[in-house]
Protein backbone atom coordinates (compact mmCIF):
# COMPACT_ATOMS: atom_id res chain seq x y z
CA UNK A 1 0.00 0.00 0.00
CA UNK A 2 1.31 3.44 -0.89
CA UNK A 3 1.74 5.83 2.02
CA UNK A 4 -0.08 9.14 2.00
CA UNK A 5 1.90 12.01 0.53
CA UNK A 6 3.66 14.18 3.09
CA UNK A 7 2.72 17.82 3.51
CA UNK A 8 4.66 20.23 1.34
CA UNK A 9 7.47 21.93 3.24
CA UNK A 10 8.00 25.59 2.45
CA UNK A 11 11.74 26.00 1.86
CA UNK A 12 11.71 29.68 0.93
CA UNK A 13 10.50 32.58 3.04
CA UNK A 14 10.51 35.15 0.24
CA UNK A 15 10.54 35.11 -3.55
CA UNK A 16 10.53 38.42 -5.40
CA UNK A 17 10.68 38.16 -9.19
CA UNK A 18 11.20 41.19 -11.46
CA UNK A 19 9.48 43.51 -9.02
CA UNK A 20 9.09 47.15 -10.01
CA UNK A 21 7.64 50.10 -8.12
CA UNK A 22 6.93 53.22 -10.15
CA UNK A 23 5.51 56.48 -8.83
CA UNK A 24 3.81 58.92 -11.18
CA UNK A 25 4.56 62.51 -10.24
CA UNK A 26 2.27 65.52 -10.50
CA UNK A 27 3.83 66.58 -13.79
CA UNK A 28 3.13 63.19 -15.33
CA UNK A 29 6.72 61.94 -15.14
CA UNK A 30 7.56 58.53 -13.63
CA UNK A 31 10.04 57.83 -10.86
CA UNK A 32 11.28 54.25 -10.59
CA UNK A 33 11.82 53.39 -6.90
CA UNK A 34 12.47 49.68 -7.47
CA UNK A 35 13.71 48.38 -10.81
CA UNK A 36 13.15 44.68 -11.68
CA UNK A 37 14.28 43.40 -8.28
CA UNK A 38 14.68 39.64 -7.93
CA UNK A 39 15.48 38.21 -4.50
CA UNK A 40 15.00 34.83 -2.81
CA UNK A 41 15.42 34.07 0.90
CA UNK A 42 15.62 30.59 2.37
CA UNK A 43 13.24 29.73 5.19
CA UNK A 44 15.85 30.46 7.87
CA UNK A 45 18.17 32.84 6.04
CA UNK A 46 19.28 36.28 7.24
CA UNK A 47 20.11 38.78 4.52
CA UNK A 48 21.60 42.24 4.98
CA UNK A 49 20.09 44.75 2.53
CA UNK A 50 22.75 47.42 2.17
CA UNK A 51 22.52 50.76 0.43
CA UNK A 52 22.62 54.52 0.94
CA UNK A 53 19.62 56.67 1.78
CA UNK A 54 17.17 56.78 -1.12
CA UNK A 55 18.51 53.62 -2.77
CA UNK A 56 15.23 51.68 -2.53
CA UNK A 57 15.81 49.66 0.66
CA UNK A 58 12.61 50.81 2.35
CA UNK A 59 10.57 50.35 -0.83
CA UNK A 60 11.75 46.76 -1.25
CA UNK A 61 10.98 45.87 2.36
CA UNK A 62 7.62 47.66 2.26
CA UNK A 63 6.63 45.54 -0.74
CA UNK A 64 7.94 42.30 0.81
CA UNK A 65 6.03 43.14 3.99
CA UNK A 66 2.78 43.97 2.23
CA UNK A 67 2.80 47.65 3.16
CA UNK A 68 3.12 48.73 -0.48
CA UNK A 69 1.82 47.05 -3.63
CA UNK A 70 4.24 46.53 -6.51
CA UNK A 71 3.61 48.09 -9.91
CA UNK A 72 4.58 44.78 -11.50
CA UNK A 73 6.31 41.53 -10.62
CA UNK A 74 5.64 38.56 -8.35
CA UNK A 75 6.00 38.41 -4.55
CA UNK A 76 5.57 35.21 -2.55
CA UNK A 77 6.05 35.16 1.23
CA UNK A 78 6.06 31.71 2.78
CA UNK A 79 3.39 29.92 0.78
CA UNK A 80 1.31 33.02 -0.04
CA UNK A 81 1.46 34.89 -3.34
CA UNK A 82 0.60 38.49 -2.47
CA UNK A 83 1.21 39.96 -5.92
CA UNK A 84 -2.44 40.69 -6.62
CA UNK A 85 -3.70 41.15 -3.08
CA UNK A 86 -6.21 43.87 -2.29
CA UNK A 87 -5.58 46.32 0.56
CA UNK A 88 -7.80 44.21 2.84
CA UNK A 89 -5.95 41.02 1.93
CA UNK A 90 -2.60 42.70 2.57
CA UNK A 91 -3.76 43.77 6.03
CA UNK A 92 -4.57 40.17 6.96
CA UNK A 93 -1.30 39.00 5.38
CA UNK A 94 0.71 41.41 7.55
CA UNK A 95 -1.08 40.19 10.66
CA UNK A 96 -0.38 36.54 9.86
CA UNK A 97 2.93 36.28 8.02
CA UNK A 98 5.32 39.19 8.68
CA UNK A 99 7.03 40.78 11.67
CA UNK A 100 8.42 44.33 11.71
CA UNK A 101 11.11 45.87 13.91
CA UNK A 102 11.34 49.58 13.21
CA UNK A 103 14.38 51.84 13.51
CA UNK A 104 12.96 53.75 16.48
CA UNK A 105 11.53 50.56 18.09
CA UNK A 106 8.09 52.25 18.30
CA UNK A 107 6.88 50.66 21.52
CA UNK A 108 3.63 52.09 22.88
CA UNK A 109 4.88 54.25 25.80
CA UNK A 110 1.86 53.76 28.08
CA UNK A 111 1.77 49.95 27.70
CA UNK A 112 4.07 47.63 29.61
CA UNK A 113 6.32 45.07 27.91
CA UNK A 114 3.70 42.30 27.98
CA UNK A 115 0.97 44.61 26.69
CA UNK A 116 3.22 45.80 23.84
CA UNK A 117 3.38 42.18 22.66
CA UNK A 118 -0.34 41.58 23.17
CA UNK A 119 -1.36 44.60 21.10
CA UNK A 120 -0.13 42.78 17.98
CA UNK A 121 -2.71 40.05 18.38
CA UNK A 122 -5.71 42.23 19.18
CA UNK A 123 -6.53 42.13 15.48
CA UNK A 124 -4.80 38.79 14.84
CA UNK A 125 -5.73 35.16 15.16
CA UNK A 126 -5.02 34.79 18.89
CA UNK A 127 -7.13 36.27 21.66
CA UNK A 128 -7.42 35.86 25.40
CA UNK A 129 -5.41 33.10 27.07
CA UNK A 130 -3.56 31.87 23.93
CA UNK A 131 -2.23 35.35 23.19
CA UNK A 132 -1.17 35.89 26.81
CA UNK A 133 0.57 32.51 26.86
CA UNK A 134 2.45 33.34 23.66
CA UNK A 135 3.53 36.74 25.03
CA UNK A 136 4.74 35.19 28.30
CA UNK A 137 6.64 32.49 26.39
CA UNK A 138 8.46 35.06 24.25
CA UNK A 139 9.30 37.30 27.20
CA UNK A 140 10.74 34.29 29.02
CA UNK A 141 12.81 33.25 25.99
CA UNK A 142 14.10 36.81 25.57
CA UNK A 143 15.13 37.08 29.22
CA UNK A 144 12.42 39.62 30.01
CA UNK A 145 10.05 37.63 32.22
CA UNK A 146 10.89 39.83 35.22
CA UNK A 147 10.31 42.97 33.13
CA UNK A 148 6.87 42.06 31.80
CA UNK A 149 5.12 44.82 33.79
CA UNK A 150 7.71 47.53 33.08
CA UNK A 151 6.89 50.45 30.81
CA UNK A 152 9.32 51.20 27.94
CA UNK A 153 10.68 54.18 29.93
CA UNK A 154 11.68 51.72 32.67
CA UNK A 155 13.67 49.51 30.28
CA UNK A 156 17.19 49.90 28.91
CA UNK A 157 17.78 50.39 25.18
CA UNK A 158 18.70 46.72 24.77
CA UNK A 159 15.62 45.59 26.68
CA UNK A 160 13.35 47.77 24.54
CA UNK A 161 14.93 46.23 21.44
CA UNK A 162 14.17 42.75 22.82
CA UNK A 163 10.54 43.72 23.44
CA UNK A 164 10.35 44.93 19.83
CA UNK A 165 11.75 41.60 18.62
CA UNK A 166 9.24 39.73 20.78
CA UNK A 167 6.42 41.82 19.32
CA UNK A 168 7.60 40.98 15.80
CA UNK A 169 7.55 37.25 16.64
CA UNK A 170 4.06 37.18 18.17
CA UNK A 171 2.41 35.97 14.95
CA UNK A 172 5.02 33.24 14.20
CA UNK A 173 6.01 35.08 11.01
CA UNK A 174 7.60 33.56 7.92
CA UNK A 175 9.69 36.73 7.57
CA UNK A 176 10.89 39.49 9.91
CA UNK A 177 11.98 42.87 8.53
CA UNK A 178 14.46 44.95 10.55
CA UNK A 179 14.79 48.62 9.60
CA UNK A 180 18.24 49.99 10.53
CA UNK A 181 18.25 48.26 13.95
CA UNK A 182 21.68 49.63 14.93
CA UNK A 183 21.57 53.13 13.45
CA UNK A 184 21.08 54.91 16.78
CA UNK A 185 23.48 52.69 18.74
CA UNK A 186 27.20 52.86 19.40
CA UNK A 187 29.40 50.10 17.97
CA UNK A 188 29.39 47.88 21.07
CA UNK A 189 25.64 48.00 21.67
CA UNK A 190 25.00 47.65 17.93
CA UNK A 191 27.00 44.42 17.90
CA UNK A 192 25.09 43.14 20.93
CA UNK A 193 21.77 43.86 19.21
CA UNK A 194 22.87 42.09 16.01
CA UNK A 195 24.06 39.09 18.02
CA UNK A 196 20.66 39.00 19.71
CA UNK A 197 18.82 39.28 16.38
CA UNK A 198 20.89 36.50 14.83
CA UNK A 199 20.43 34.18 17.82
CA UNK A 200 16.67 34.74 17.95
CA UNK A 201 16.13 34.25 14.21
CA UNK A 202 18.36 31.19 13.96
CA UNK A 203 16.93 29.51 17.06
CA UNK A 204 13.46 29.75 15.52
CA UNK A 205 14.40 29.05 11.90
CA UNK A 206 12.88 32.40 10.89
CA UNK A 207 14.04 34.37 7.85
CA UNK A 208 14.96 38.03 8.14
CA UNK A 209 15.98 41.03 6.08
CA UNK A 210 18.16 43.52 7.96
CA UNK A 211 18.11 46.93 6.29
CA UNK A 212 21.33 48.80 6.98
CA UNK A 213 23.87 51.24 5.61
CA UNK A 214 26.51 49.98 8.08
CA UNK A 215 28.83 47.42 6.50
CA UNK A 216 30.34 46.69 9.93
CA UNK A 217 27.36 44.60 11.04
CA UNK A 218 26.73 42.64 7.85
CA UNK A 219 28.85 39.68 9.00
CA UNK A 220 26.04 38.74 11.39
CA UNK A 221 23.94 37.90 8.33
CA UNK A 222 24.32 34.92 6.00
CA UNK A 223 24.90 37.19 3.01
CA UNK A 224 24.63 40.78 1.86
CA UNK A 225 22.66 42.23 -1.03
CA UNK A 226 23.43 45.76 -2.20
CA UNK A 227 20.87 48.09 -3.71
CA UNK A 228 21.67 51.23 -5.69
CA UNK A 229 19.10 53.43 -7.43
CA UNK A 230 16.44 50.76 -7.05
CA UNK A 231 18.54 47.95 -8.56
CA UNK A 232 19.82 44.97 -6.63
CA UNK A 233 23.47 44.06 -7.00
CA UNK A 234 25.11 40.81 -5.85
Amino acid sequence: MNSAPSATTVTTALEMSNVRKVYTMGDGSDVVALDHATLTLGSDEMVALVGPSGSGKTTLCSIAGGILSATEGRIVVGDEDISGHSAKELTKFRQDKVGFVFQSVNLVPFLNARENLLVVDELGRRTGAPAKARADQLLEELGLADRAKNLPSQLSGGQRQRVAIGRALMNDPALVLFDEPTSALDTKLGEQVMELIRNEMKSRGTAAIVVTHDERITHYCDRSVHIIDGRLEA
